[in-house]
């Protein structure tokens, strides 16, 4: 006959690993927020003066002073040169 074994004392959950694993998700999540609260908190949104204002309203009214960017935004998206790019019909026929 054999003597029989003791199993081993069972160790503490904070002894494991894999438990810190788990745990480690949702602490940095919560630190990540704290963080992005204090950025939050540290540095406001600055405030649109009327100047500002203004200025956006007075650019928006004059579609030649986007009209280089409308251009490149368009050709990008369609693949169609601009009227400036684009070969003159006109000159090639008679």
């Amino acid at each position: 006959m054999t003597p029989m074994q003791h199993p081993a004392p069972a160790q503490p959950w904070w002894r494991f690993g894999h438990v810190w694993l788990i745990i480690a998700g949702p602490v940095i999540v919560v630190i990540a927020g704290f963080v992005t609260l204090w950025l939050a908190i540290r540095t406001p949104d600055p405030v649109i003066t009327s100047e500002d204002y203004r200025q956006a309203q007075t650019l928006q009214a004059d579609p030649s002073s986007v009209a280089p960017a409308m251009q490149a935004r368009n050709h990008a998206q369609t693949g169609v040169p601009t009227p400036s790019q684009a070969p003159a019909a006109s000159a090639t026929r008679p």
